[in-house]
């Protein structure tokens, strides 16, 4: 029988690879339900090819060939055996909420998610017995290490040190948007790559990992490894090792989430081989050029409400860099003083989350326009 899913966020980077891995394994998957933005022309050509029952998008009155039907329609939909999240940003918060009460299971691409309401959605999903399988490379490596988590004693996060690794604070603090965009691994969308370049990126994943696998963040680890060949490992009690490795391409845990707990032969760049890779380079991050790292792993610890104020932060001040309004620093320089001025609930509700989001994002905005 044919997998039934629906793909949130459609048209982005991760929606896009996703159906040509879908595309490759047509005879593994049935498409329920496909979701976009404002990219109507590229939904309704993936309505065209792949013929989902169901679609939505900002403008709904130009969807053509698919019955429209709302976001937490779509993931209330028994039909569903997975839904993919792959939409930016707090918009994939409430449907995946709605689609683990329903039983279905997610493949998790959005880091807002988590990051957001972590404590909320992860012993939710535990209730109803919903599988979330992390779509992110170091967390989907880190899910096919992971045999036994009572004998894990650390997760080690890879992080290929984006454009910057190299350069100085000073470079850094005068760069492009085109320069912060031209990561030298991984081809993403435009504010996770900006986020990459301070490794907010890596600190968000933290976040994540820590939600995630239930693991303390003192037993979360960063290491920066340029290569991006090695995706993440996990150290057992006895001091074992074991990692995942591959080259940097994102089909490859796209399709592990989408068709686990099984897996066929996808979409490969090219065969690995250990003799041409060469080396492998491992090395601290640099936690003073990098703040975002040590402020998200702050934020972690304390809880509540501060991750939804690092979250809205920085993501209102990367909007306003790529819009160019502000240089890379003052993404930095705004997430630092937001999260100084909060006053941290420790236990929100949902609807306090999004007001608290909303709260944020205002003050962030009034803070870069001073």
């Amino acid at each position: 029988m044919r997998k039934k899913i629906s793909i949130l966020g459609s048209t982005g980077s991760i929606g896009r690879q996703a159906l040509e891995v879908i595309e490759k394994l047509q005879d593994k998957f049935e498409i329920i339900g496909l979701t976009a933005g404002s990219n109507i022309d590229l939904l309704n050509e993936q309505i065209r090819k792949f013929k989902p029952k169901y679609a939505f998008a900002s403008k709904p009155e130009l969807i053509e060939g698919a019955k429209v039907a709302a976001l937490e329609e779509i993931c209330s939909n028994k039909e569903n055996d997975i839904i993919l999240v792959a939409v930016s940003g707090k918009i994939g918060l409430r449907p995946t909420i709605t689609a683990i009460n329903n039983g279905i299971d997610i493949a998790l691409a959005n880091k807002e998610t988590l990051v957001m309401a972590g404590d909320i959605v992860m012993p939710l999903a535990g209730k109803q017995g919903v599988n979330i399988i992390p779509v992110d490379s170091e967390h989907c490596a880190i899910h096919q290490c992971i045999k036994d988590i009572t004998q894990v004693d650390k997760l080690i996060i890879t992080a290929s040190g984006g454009p910057f690794l190299r350069k100085s604070v000073e470079d850094m603090k005068n760069a492009t948007v085109e320069q912060t965009l031209a990561h030298p691994r991984w081809n993403m969308g435009k504010k996770i790559t900006v986020d990459s370049a301070t490794l907010m990126n890596k600190g968000l994943e933290v976040i994540e990992a820590h939600h995630l696998f239930g693991m303390d963040y003192d037993d979360i680890e960063v290491v920066v490894h340029p290569q991006s060949i090695v995706h993440s490992a996990i150290e057992y009690v006895d001091g074992s090792v074991i990692a995942q490795l591959g080259l940097p391409s994102m089909h490859i845990p796209i399709q592990y989430a989408i068709t686990y707990p099984e897996r066929f032969e996808g979409i490969k760049s090219r065969s690995f081989s250990f003799s041409e890779i060469a080396r492998l380079d491992f090395e601290e991050p640099d936690w003073d050029k990098f703040k975002a790292l040590k402020m998200a792993y702050n934020a972690g610890r304390e809880g509540g409400s501060a991750t939804v104020c690092l979250n809205a932060a920085n993501e209102e001040a990367v909007f306003d860099f790529l819009a160019g309004k502000i240089k890379l620093f003052d993404i930095i320089s705004a997430v630092e003083t937001m999260m100084e001025r909060h006053t941290v609930i420790k236990n929100p509700s949902i609807d306090e989350i999004f007001e608290i989001d909303c709260e944020i994002r205002a003050k962030t905005r009034e803070f870069l326009r001073i």
